[in-house]
């Protein structure tokens, strides 16, 4: 095998391990947290792929980073919504 299979092989492998370690360590239920956490693995690991087959260059890819760091920033910092039991009157 060539270079690139097993680069390919590794990310597929990387991967298949990410997303079976999310699926095991999830809480019950779909919440905006594990939605956007999965959007995430998929990306990250859908731009791998790409750049391990020369699809996408090595500043795209770098870029796809960039933007998901960013975006699981804004998630662990966003504040939860408090739901006030006061009632007005």
């Amino acid at each position: 095998m060539e270079m690139r299979s097993w680069l390919l092989a590794a990310v597929f492998v990387v991967g298949l391990v990410a997303l079976v370690g999310f699926f095991k360590t999830k809480e019950s239920g779909f919440g905006p947290y594990n939605t956007s956490t999965l959007v995430l693995l998929v990306v990250v690991i859908v731009s791998g792929f790409l750049y391990a087959a020369d699809c996408v260059s090595g500043q795209v890819l770098a870029n796809i980073f960039f933007v998901a760091v960013g975006f699981a920033g804004g998630l662990f910092t966003r504040e939860p919504i408090s739901r006030s039991t006061t009632s007005s009157g």
